[in-house]
């Protein structure tokens, strides 16, 4: 680290070959659905072993470059985030491109860097003669990007725990502080992608034991647990009426929106470590208080046709939205405005940090509200020392200015977006609200789209913006945007 502060320059060829390691593990996850297309006898099979030939050979090339040097600062761990996510999209809209979706590369890049960032947001105007493939493609690609590409790279490739592995750790996972659960970063995120890939298989499992197929439970059982929201049929979760195939859904979106560090604890036995966790009881408080509402809502406007219309149904649009999995209710839009403006609220919020959802996260709205309170009882108490604290603990004041700073440049963030789709020709109630869709990483369209829609409607220019949108959303805004500060680049 002492060395990569001396050198003054980025070490490019560094970037390079670790980016080429995980284009050839990216080329591996081809594998699956290439075995699938196949299985199906499908012409995607062959078309999958081009792009997996295209992606490992271009990854091998990269590898074989020799940098003079392998350490790598808090500039390179910055750039090497944000360009793997771009270069694996790109690579990632290959089978796209190539497979029988018939999508240009906007469409293909789009739908890509949408799965990664576990959107969930397509411009597919169909899944009906989709290939079994593509849909496997992209239910892997939401499980990748689930957890986080640079986290994955830690778990595999240990030699980066010597070369900048905190601050890529850093860079890339979500939340205010991040907990190291072992001793080395690369043991972290291998104990996080263990937990993460054991709760996929009970999942999976469990659905292969309902009405759905082996291979829908495969797909539902990856895009849940990465609270993605892909599915494999045009009417998503209205094809799925079994009251057993909601309740799983609804306990692995809830997982999915569980700081992952806590879940590792409680899978080796601390129990007390979670249930004590202040972020996780207001989360299961929200989920209540949010389904609750959603309830009585049905009950007032006289849509309730059995008791699932009352119990089942807002605890499940409540977990989707809140963990921003975005699978949501072929009648939800009939509940009325209020369901709307709960919709939005729990679009910002977000889950918890550290986990696979997107939005603002609720431990950030927790420090914002105890700080307001701490500021409201100093208006009577001038001279009072208060501390925002978050499960026992203070918040040491560079970690509060940059929760503020984060909640502030979140929200003109989605101004801004807003504001530069209405320019590009989108009506202004719908800009803000794909903004926003994009930004928490939910993916729900609005008139412009339709709740059963795509977003193929877009022009192309809207498309890359928002392509742009869900990664910085993704990467919490400052690994994206502080590219775009001339004092990054300078010596």
């Amino acid at each position: 680290m002492i060395a990569a502060k001396k050198r003054g320059y980025i070490n490019f060829r560094m970037l390079l070959r670790v980016i080429g390691w995980l284009l050839s593990i990216e080329a591996f996850f081809m594998l699956a659905p290439c075995i699938v297309g196949f299985f199906y006898d499908e012409h995607s099979g062959i078309k999958f072993l081009i792009c997996i030939g295209i992606t490992l050979g271009s990854g091998l090339l990269m590898v074989s470059l020799k940098p003079k040097s392998r350490e790598m600062g808090k500039r390179e761990a910055i750039m090497l985030t944000g360009l793997t996510w771009v270069v694996l999209s790109a690579f990632g809209m290959l089978p796209f491109l190539f497979c029988g979706t018939h999508l240009a590369i906007t469409d293909a890049f789009f739908e890509t860097m949408s799965g990664f960032t576990t959107t969930g947001a397509s411009v597919l105007d169909s899944l009906q003669n989709v290939p079994h493939s593509i849909l496997l493609w992209r239910c892997v690609v939401q499980w990748i990007g689930g957890l986080g590409i640079i986290l994955f790279t830690l778990a595999v490739l240990p030699m980066l725990n010597y070369q900048g592995g905190m601050q890529l750790f850093n860079a890339e996972v979500t939340g205010i502080t991040h907990d190291k659960l072992r001793p080395r970063v690369s043991f972290t995120a291998q104990s996080l992608w263990g937990v993460y890939l054991v709760l996929t298989l009970i999942c999976i499992g469990l659905l292969a034991f309902s009405e759905l197929s082996f291979f829908d439970a495969v797909c539902y059982g990856l895009s849940t647990m990465s609270t993605g929201g892909f599915a494999t049929h045009d009417h998503s979760i209205s094809d799925l009426g079994d009251l057993y195939i909601k309740v799983v859904l609804i306990i692995f979106m809830f997982m999915g929106g569980v700081n992952f560090s806590l879940l590792y604890k409680l899978v080796t036995g601390k129990f007390k470590e979670f249930f004590r966790n202040e972020v996780i009881r207001w989360y299961i408080f929200f989920i209540l208080v949010f389904a609750v509402i959603l309830a009585l809502n049905v009950l007032v406007t006289g849509l309730m046709n059995d008791i699932r219309d009352v119990t089942i149904d807002p605890l499940f649009q409540t977990v989707s939205l809140l963990s921003s999995t975005g699978l949501v209710e072929p009648d939800f839009y009939d509940w009325g405005a209020l369901p709307v403006v709960l919709l939005v609220i729990m679009m910002i919020m977000g889950a918890c940090a550290g986990s696979t959802s997107g939005g603002a996260k609720i431990d950030r709205f927790i420090v914002l509200f105890k700080f307001v309170r701490n500021e409201f009882f100093k208006l009577m108490h001038p001279n009072a020392i208060t501390t925002v604290t978050l499960n026992g603990k203070g918040t040491p004041s560079p970690v509060l200015m940059k929760t503020l700073a984060f909640l502030f440049l979140y929200i003109a963030v989605i101004i801004a977006g807003g504001i530069i789709l209405v320019i590009i020709g989108i009506p202004l109630k719908d800009s803000f609200f794909i903004t926003l869709s994009a930004v928490s990483n939910t993916g729900l369209g609005t008139d412009i789209t339709g709740i059963n829609g795509n977003f193929a409607l877009l022009p192309d220019i809207a498309k890359w913006f928002i392509s742009f949108l869900m990664l910085v959303g993704r990467l919490e805004l400052f690994t994206i945007l502080i590219l775009f500060f001339p004092s990054f680049w300078r010596k």
